[in-house]
């Protein structure tokens, strides 16, 4: 069954989102889709995954991402 994982990430540049979706796609899981959201700071992952895998690849780029609805707005940049 699919997960579908939602997150607030900084989303306040091209470079932001380019390195957000190569993070993204270097999941060593069956990902199904992925959205990024620019106006909302949201992305959203569907697929055998969890939200601490995507934080954590997300972390290591070194943007914040915090789970969509969670306190703090995670937008750095």
């Amino acid at each position: 069954m699919a997960n579908v994982v939602e997150l607030k990430v900084g989303l306040h540049c091209d470079e932001c989102i380019k390195k957000i979706l190569k993070a993204i796609k270097k999941i060593q899981a069956d990902i199904e889709t992925y959205d990024i959201d620019t106006q909302l700071n949201k992305v959203t992952v569907t697929g055998n995954v969890s939200s601490e895998e995507v934080i954590r690849v997300i972390h290591k780029i070194g943007k914040t991402a915090t789970t969509w609805g969670a306190e703090g707005d995670g937008v750095t940049c």
